[in-house]
């Protein structure tokens, strides 16, 4: 078991540092004024120089310093998201835009990277931009302040750009008092930790498990909580499913009250 936490704790130093990196590049790709966009499957689902970069980059330096990475005693598992808001991304939308790396352990989500490129960058351009938070079941998430959301509002944040009828109806059952349309489940979960929102409801299968491993570590080390929109926790073992095909329900707080107001017609409507 002294083992077992020795490794994790490289491993999480390690994705820490290489957060750090990836973050720069995400920089240097917009200082250069080259974005290199393509479209992977449609218009809304982009990728850029940057998230094949930051993959790249990302991956190189994991397998050479855990060259048996995904079978470490038992099964560690690593989810990696170059680029999470890509589309915000190309559009300057920057404080939308992490770098999530997320550690697994038996298909449970236990350490989580969340590098912020562009935190602060609208304090003028002197400031220092970006942060990491990275966090550790059991053992505390930091890089941040926590904050709780105001008192007995219940503020929703939601997809920006992948919108449709079923996150609507999810949202609108909520009884908010009201919505923020962001970019990026990573920047979503910052959104709770500080304070600016309740909770993040995504009533679709659009994200996939690397996005939502990382964020889930934070977010569950400080007394949140995070699952499908059943109310299922999520798997993040390497056979797992990519997809997150239930969608995605979290709060720092009051999860009980969000997880009733679920419509039945939306979780007849999403399959685990």
């Amino acid at each position: 078991m002294a083992s077992s936490h020795t490794v994790l704790m490289r491993l999480v130093a390690s994705a820490y540092s290489i957060a750090q990196k990836a973050g720069m590049i995400v920089r240097h790709v917009i200082a250069e004024g080259d974005l290199g966009i393509v479209e992977k499957t449609c218009a809304t689902d982009l990728q850029t120089k940057a998230d094949r970069l930051v993959q790249m980059s990302i991956c190189s330096s994991l397998a050479r310093k855990f060259p048996k990475l995904t079978i470490i005693g038992e099964e560690l598992v690593v989810w990696v998201d170059p680029l999470d808001g890509t589309k915000e991304y190309t559009e300057g939308l920057l404080d939308n835009v992490t770098v999530l790396i997320g550690i697994a352990y038996e298909g449970k989500a236990i350490a989580g990277i969340i590098n912020q490129p562009y935190y602060n960058y609208q304090a003028g351009p002197d400031a220092v931009l970006g942060r990491t938070i990275w966090g550790v079941l059991g053992l505390g998430a930091f890089g941040f302040q926590l904050k709780e959301a105001p008192a007995g509002k219940h503020i929703v944040t939601t997809t920006r750009s992948h919108s449709n009828k079923l996150v609507t109806d999810c949202v609108t059952a909520m009884n908010p008092d009201d919505v923020l349309r962001v970019g990026g489940a990573g920047n979503k979960i910052i959104q709770l930790i500080e304070g600016k929102a309740s909770a993040y409801v995504f009533a679709s299968p659009g994200c996939k498990k690397w996005d939502t491993c990382a964020p889930e570590v934070i977010l569950h080390a400080v007394g949140g909580k995070l699952t499908d929109i059943h109310g299922n926790a999520l798997q993040y073992n390497k056979e797992v499913k990519h997809m997150n095909s239930a969608g995605v329900l979290a709060a720092l707080r009051n999860y009980d009250y969000y997880a009733s107001r679920v419509p039945e017609s939306v979780k007849q409507a999403l399959v685990p």
